[in-house]
Parts: C-alpha cells; sequence; structure tokens
C-alpha cells in the first residue's frame, strides 16, 4: 500500500538528489574554469535553509519539524553574518539563538498539539 509518508519520503529523496545535482554541476563548471565558484560560496548557508525547508515539508513529526526550524534559523543567520546583513556580525548576533530559543519553548506546546494528530496516525496504539 502507497501512503503519504512514503510520498513524502520520495519527495525528499528527489529534492535531495536535485541538490546533488545542482552542486555538482556547479563544481564541474568551476573547475572546467567555465564558472567561477568563488563568487558564490558566500551563499553556501542558504543551502542550510533549503535542508531545514525539507525537514518541514510533508508530514513531519513535532521533532522533526522543530529540527527543520532551527536549521532554517542557523542557515539564515549564517547568512545574514557572513553578508552583514542589518550590520549582523557572529560578535553582535548571538542573542538572536537566546530569543530563538524562548520562542522555541513558548511555541513548542502549540506545534506539538498541531501535530499531535498526525503523530496518532503514524503510530495508532493498539488495545
Amino acid at each position: 500500500m502507497y501512503t503519504n509518508e512514503h510520498a513524502c519520503s520520495g519527495r525528499n529523496q528527489a529534492v535531495w538528489g536535485l541538490m546533488m545535482i545542482a552542486f555538482g554541476t556547479f563544481v564541474l563548471l568551476d573547475r572546467m574554469d567555465i564558472l567561477d565558484a568563488r563568487a558564490y560560496w558566500h551563499y553556501w548557508p542558504l543551502a542550510l535553509a533549503v535542508a531545514g525547508l525539507i525537514q518541514i515539508v510533508g508530514r513531519p513529526s513535532p521533532r522533526e519539524f522543530g529540527n527543520g526550524i532551527w536549521t532554517i534559523f542557523i542557515g539564515l543567520w549564517l547568512f545574514a553574518c557572513f553578508e552583514h546583513v542589518y550590520g549582523l556580525t557572529f560578535r553582535n548576533s548571538w542573542p538572536l539563538f537566546i530569543l530563538a530559543w524562548g520562542i522555541k519553548l513558548v511555541c513548542q506546546p502549540f506545534i506539538e498539539r498541531r501535530f499531535a494528530s498526525s503523530a496518532a496516525l503514524k503510530h495508532p496504539e493498539t488495545k
């Protein structure tokens, strides 16, 4: 039987495969001197944000959803620090982690409640 969980797994695998193809093509073009990769390496933290998006697509557990959100946050934070977006640096932006942790603690019960129905569908209790 083909379930929605299998569909999400296949979709995630296809997205990761496409990302690997794109990365391989990027490196190949750099090695063939068709593209200068040094001009684009500062975008690598955005790959973390994409990885986080992949984690939260479909029917994730509350833990997978939280991990995806953290991965997106870290990717965007690294990008902002490397690019000095709004003047952010590693030195002055570390309090964002404290804020994000607090937001996670406040939102965690809502996330667990939201995904409780999907968790019950994945692991029905037998009596």
